[in-house]
């Protein structure tokens, strides 16, 4: 099976255009567009799992997974396991953003701890990075390499 060159989704032999993101395929005729309606959606600029040899990403999918599942123990043994890995230092860079804003969520319950509502929102956005974590860990079992939402938008985590 061959693989779009713009967003890794696998394409039939015979594919003319990718069916999740409606880039034209090498074997498409010059000037001829996809149907309408043929792909799923847009592509998404977040989405990184094409940089990323099929090959790496296969035999570090666990180590990556290790990742988001245990935090920064597992940030240090994904470091330590496959630091020559492109794909695992995607990700680890993505669960040090997570645990960035986690402790930046910290420091400012602590200076503002005699308040109610500041408790209660940390306690909401912990919950937040919690699911996050386990979409990330779902995505890696997809073979993805996806920035995670919410942090990405943070334009001090760049």
């Amino acid at each position: 099976m061959k693989v779009c060159k713009q967003c890794g989704a696998q394409l039939a032999d015979g594919a003319a255009f990718c069916p999740q993101c409606g880039t034209p395929c090498a074997d498409a005729p010059a000037g001829q567009v996809p149907p309408q309606g043929y792909y799923q959606a847009a592509p998404n600029y977040y989405d990184h799992t094409a940089e990323f040899d099929r090959e790496d990403v296969s035999k570090n999918k666990v180590i990556c997974m290790v990742v988001y599942l245990l935090g920064n123990i597992g940030i240090i043994i994904a470091m330590l396991a496959s630091a020559s890995s492109p794909y695992v230092s995607f990700h680890v860079r993505q669960a040090l953003k997570l645990t960035v804003v986690q402790l930046l969520m910290t420091i400012c319950t602590v200076f503002l701890f005699w308040t109610f509502i500041v408790p209660i929102a940390y306690l909401i956005m912990l919950v937040v990075l919690l699911v996050i974590r386990i979409i990330c860990f779902f995505q890696i079992c997809n073979g993805r390499a996806v920035e995670p939402a919410i942090v990405r938008s943070l334009g001090f985590l760049r």
